[in-house]
């Protein structure tokens, strides 16, 4: 991104200046210098359509770890009226509806579990259904599937995976309401049919961690942190049933922009306002995926308890947190003093609750809401704590954020010999495709570092601890 586009406000705040002829809201870039060089144009380009957009309020921003995405650069935030003209838009969340990280920290210490770090890998990598289209043991029938689509963590809990204790400490204490099964296609649901309880491709991985260091000690204390412990992090999404929604709903939110004379300045950028009937069909959509996303991960983690158990007897396993990063859900946030109903949109960024809010459990509400920053495969991962007064609407970071196109990737890293190198490392990789660990080379990701400082530097989350990967499973 060439930075003398931009005008920077603060050590960690850029903005686009207008041009008399537009007619658009403000463009927030947060993030330092070096970051936002590492950004393509498109991500400028991307976030300045989005102001274009009925019903904003306030600005259209990106995140310190954005990249170009479809509609939305990944990364991007904006808030749409839910009272009056605002509108909804399936770009402004994504294919991976509700991808996100349930976090699980353990009672062990890397040093007692290092010795048998290679049983781990091949025990969890057999257990794990990881890659593209690949299924699990669980089959469900569609009149299955909409109990999980309605129930979310909460169906999965009562089937027996996991407990209700896990429950406190995930997003909507694991279902979120308005989900409308029967606006789910049925080609969506066939898609889910064999894939909840799987990992998925691309980016998400089942990832085994160290605290490595801590910044904020009172807030490690809160969220139950020590330096050398064992940590768990599992990052997917609503696998297929979410990717076919987003695709059937972009085709029938265009239809409803072009019908209603909105005039859309990306076709990516499809939307209808909230109020309307294409509006409220994806809205319950789009809930239903998510609670197939927190049905997936609550699976998940119940399954790695299992595994962790067969290799080390006797292992804790407590969820942390559950947050996802491609959502859009109706919050009250405060606007010029005034506390206004909104749909706040954010893909590939994460909710980040500041102290005492409400809605963050009992035993973090001082700290802040746990934020999970994911890295790239080898480097690292940070918890960070919500910060007060976050000028984003409560949103922050959600990753490294990848700085160069997966074909750029294949082009400069074999999967084979990146496995041998982190072998060498110390870090462990267990995979179904060498492909996909060339597509995720770590340099082909941002530096995670500075990705999380800048979002301790702009105020929207501070660092609490730094995570080490040991053992990686991916599609």
């Amino acid at each position: 991104m060439k930075l003398e586009r931009l005008k920077q406000l603060q050590p960690c705040l850029w903005t686009l200046p207008g041009v008399p002829a537009e007619r658009r809201a403000e463009v927030l870039l947060y993030g330092t210098a070096e970051l936002l060089k590492t950004m393509d144009d498109k991500v400028l380009e991307q976030i300045a359509n989005v102001a274009r957009l009925p019903g904003l309020v306030g600005a259209a921003m990106t995140m310190p770890d954005a990249h170009w995405g479809y509609g939305f650069p990944i990364g991007g935030v904006a808030a749409f009226d839910a009272e009056q003209d605002g509108v909804i838009s399936a770009g402004g969340v994504g294919f991976d509806i509700s991808c996100g990280i349930r976090c699980l920290r353990s009672n062990m210490r890397v040093q007692e579990a290092a010795p048998r770090f290679a049983v781990l890998a091949d025990a969890l990598y057999k257990a794990i259904p990881a890659g593209v289209g690949e299924e699990g043991h669980i089959k469900m029938n569609h009149p299955q599937l909409d109990q999980v689509l309605r129930g979310g963590a909460q169906w999965a809990v009562r089937q027996g995976y996991g407990s209700a204790a896990d429950l406190e400490y995930v997003e909507e204490q694991g279902c979120v309401s308005g989900a409308a099964p029967e606006n789910v296609s049925e080609l969506a649901k066939s898609r889910q049919r064999g894939e909840m309880g799987t990992l998925g491709s691309g980016n998400h991985y089942l990832e085994v961690q160290v605290v490595d260091r801590i910044f904020d000690a009172v807030s490690a204390d809160a969220f139950g942190l020590f330096e050398g412990q064992l940590i768990i992090s599992i990052h997917c999404g609503s696998r297929g049933l979410g990717h076919q929604i987003g695709t059937d709903y972009l085709v029938m939110l265009a239809k409803a922009a072009s019908r209603l004379g909105i005039n859309l300045p990306d076709r990516e950028l499809a939307c209808a306002p909230i109020k309307s009937p294409e509006g409220q069909r994806y809205i319950g959509a789009m809930n239903a995926a998510i609670n197939c996303a927190l049905a997936n991960r609550q699976i998940l983690a119940h399954l790695t308890r299992e595994t962790f158990n067969s290799v080390y007897p006797g292992i804790q396993l407590e969820t942390l947190f559950d947050v996802s990063h491609n959502t859009c859900k109706k919050e009250t946030h405060e606007i010029r003093n005034e506390r206004r109903q909104l749909y706040v949109h954010r893909k590939g960024a994460t909710r980040a609750l500041g102290p005492g809010h409400p809605m963050i459990p009992e035993r973090y509400r001082a700290a802040g809401q746990p934020v999970i920053v994911g890295g790239s495969m080898g480097t690292g991962s940070y918890i960070l704590a919500g910060s007060a007064g976050n000028p984003a609407f409560a949103s922050a970071s959600h990753g490294a954020g990848r700085a160069m196109s997966r074909r750029q990737a294949l082009k400069q890293w074999d999967g084979r010999a990146l496995i041998h190198d982190l072998a060498q490392q110390g870090i462990l990789i267990r995979t179904r495709s060498l492909r996909g660990v060339a597509e995720e080379a770590p340099a082909a990701y941002k530096d995670v570092d500075q990705v999380a400082e800048a979002t301790e530097v702009a105020g929207l989350a501070r660092r609490v601890a730094f995570l080490r990967p040991q053992v990686c499973i991916k599609g």
